[in-house]
């Protein structure tokens, strides 16, 4: 059988994207109503951390946990790699013991050469080029709330970072459009955003990116690796915090989302994370389900 990995959007056809959001949805109806579904007894998922966090590691852990299957959780002090042992010899050694892998990285091509060389399903949890998982999240958390996001208008206000490539994807994929709002020099990498044609581009201001849109997204604007960044980020980045005045640029029924941790205060103002139209606790909670439908697409089919 084909061994299927999950490094980008890009790995999924449209129609597998909007599949994977609709099982999604049915797997949290599931769980809020108790129900069991254990399709992955036997199953062992490898979690690779170079990276630390809250939300990937609780909902891969919990969600094997709920599908009945395991998950090893596995820092830099844990493995070899924080040794030297190269990529290719990890990945063909843990291939041989665990049924997928998740990694949580900084070089993107660190997940490709462990794809290239595991032999098992391999799921991209993070890198500094995109971060796939999220955006099932969020897109999952849209489709539940507003209906399929396809025609609709989303904004991207802050750092062209992983998230903001995922985004790109995500629109060019589903068939919306999206507005980013970057500082100079802080844009998404120029062929991601080439690749979205019409479905993703560049405005000049916050305001831009705002107007008439459906959901606002941002991102804290120094990630992990980046704190010596924090000041000259800061003043970069001052005058694209979504605060109340900026939403009500956008349509009655838009929604707030982030990734999380979020910085009040900084790229967001505490009454629009903590308000009314934040979905971000929602966002947070589909992590678990929307990489459930992922595993169970991968691992059983």
């Amino acid at each position: 059988m084909t061994v299927r990995h999950f490094l980008t959007l890009d790995d999924l056809t449209p129609d597998e994207f909007r599949a994977l959001i609709a099982r999604a949805i049915d797997l949290g109806d599931m769980h809020r109503a108790g129900t069991v579904h254990q399709p992955l007894v036997g199953r062992v998922l490898a979690m690779i951390f170079e990276k630390s966090s809250t939300r990937t590691r609780l909902s891969f852990e919990a969600g094997m946990c709920q599908l009945g299957g395991d998950a090893i959780f596995l820092s830099p002090r844990d493995t070899q790699l924080g040794r030297g042992e190269p990529i290719d010899d990890t990945a063909r050694v843990i291939g041989r013991m665990c049924d997928a892998v998740m990694i949580r990285t900084g070089p993107h091509e660190n997940v490709e050469r462990f794809a290239a060389h595991a032999g098992v399903p391999v799921i991209n949890a993070l890198t500094d080029r995109c971060h796939p998982c999220q955006l099932l999240a969020d897109m999952q958390t849209f489709f539940e709330l507003r209906g399929d996001i396809a025609g609709r208008t989303a904004a991207w206000i802050g750092d062209g970072n992983n998230m903001c490539h995922s985004w790109i994807n995500a629109a060019r994929l589903l068939g919306f459009e999206l507005r980013i709002a970057c500082p100079d020099d802080f844009e998404p990498d120029a062929d991601i955003l080439a690749r979205a044609g019409d479905s993703a581009r560049l405005v000049d201001s916050p305001a831009a990116a705002a107007d008439g849109a459906d959901v606002l997204v941002t991102d804290v604007w120094a990630s992990m690796g980046q704190e010596s960044e924090k000041a000259h980020r800061s003043a970069a980045f001052r005058d694209f915090q979504i605060d109340e005045a900026l939403m009500s640029r956008a349509n009655d029924d838009a929604v707030f989302m982030h990734c999380l941790p979020a910085h009040r205060g900084e790229e967001v103002a505490a009454e629009v994370i903590d308000g009314t139209r934040s979905v971000v606790w929602r966002e947070a909670e589909n992590r678990l389900h929307a990489q459930k439908a992922l595993l169970e697409m991968l691992l059983v089919g």
